[in-house]
């Protein structure tokens, strides 16, 4: 099974479901992100090693395979496995079997691997960069999901189980969001999906003052109009660099009105570390009071 989709569009989260739905749904969930997994390291990993086999190997290990036996193993970011590791997927899910890093004999295991990527496999396959027989083994069952643009109907469901989710983790009383604060979150293109989504919704319930979510309470740059700042941009002045400075002193300003002047929560609501904030303050001339 193949899960493809833009980076925090929630592939793991389709790949839960689909595991806790199935007759697997007792056994191993094992999630992994192959990209953040040295090369050296990740045949190790997946298959297993044998003591002795490589410097460091001090005992014989499972790998991932081993691990999720009976249960489920997901493949994130499958994209990002090197070739010669490709051919040793490519057997393991089509004999149904492992050998670890060290060892002669091979050895049978029942896994269910959904992988998920945020690249177009097709083009990699063209380009050489994956194995066009990988590609079909694992897009069996192929699930895209949409970006969080596309489907904005989704968003209030969303929002209202981050509310849930954080009330719960933080001790927090949110009741749920204005409707203006809500129209602002359905205007926004949301260019991090699901994942950028939650953020704003965590970030706002914390600073929050009110056990409301107000349109003041979302960051700036997600009420901002992008149509309405376009409209300012004159014909003849079209520098993004400049654009981008007049933005940022714009936000700076608005951020610090906002606060009191309280720098530190200014740089919370701009998503700017202190020292980038006082950098920048200096930097445009901004009076913070």
């Amino acid at each position: 099974m193949l899960i493809t989709g833009e980076s925090g569009t929630g592939k793991e989260l389709v790949a839960k479901a689909l595991h806790y739905n199935s007759p697997r749904k007792d056994k191993t969930f094992l999630a992994i992100n192959c990209g953040a997994i040295p090369e050296a390291l990740l045949e190790s990993e997946l298959f297993g090693h044998k003591k002795g086999s490589f410097t460091g190997a001090t005992q014989d290990r499972k790998g991932f395979f081993e691990e999720a036996d009976e249960g489920t193993l997901f493949l994130d970011e499958i994209g990002d496995i090197p070739l010669n590791l490709q051919v040793k997927l490519l057997r393991a899910l089509q004999e149904g079997e492992v050998r670890r890093v060290g060892e002669d004999r091979a050895f049978s295991i029942d896994v269910r691997v959904i992988a998920a990527t945020a690249k177009n496999l097709l083009r990699e396959v063209e380009a050489g960069a994956f194995r066009e027989d990988l590609y079909y083994r694992l897009n069996v069952l192929p699930i895209h999901i949409p970006p969080l643009r596309e489907r904005k109907e989704d968003i209030p469901l969303l929002i209202e189980h981050f509310i849930q989710k954080y009330n719960k983790s933080h001790a927090l009383t949110c009741k749920g969001v204005t409707q203006g604060a809500l129209k602002s979150l359905l205007d926004y293109s949301w260019p991090g999906n699901i994942r950028e989504l939650e953020n704003i919704i965590e970030r706002s319930m914390i600073l929050a003052e009110q056990d409301t979510l107000h349109a003041d309470t979302i960051p700036e740059n997600i009420t901002a109009s992008g149509e309405d700042e376009a409209a300012t941009i004159p014909e003849d002045s079209l520098s993004i660099k400049k654009h981008t400075r007049r933005l940022e002193e714009k936000l700076i300003r608005k951020a610090l009105k906002k606060t009191g002047g309280n720098k530190t929560r200014a740089a919370k609501l701009l998503e700017l570390s202190y020292p980038a904030l006082l950098s920048k303050i200096i930097d445009y001339g901004v009076d913070s009071g």
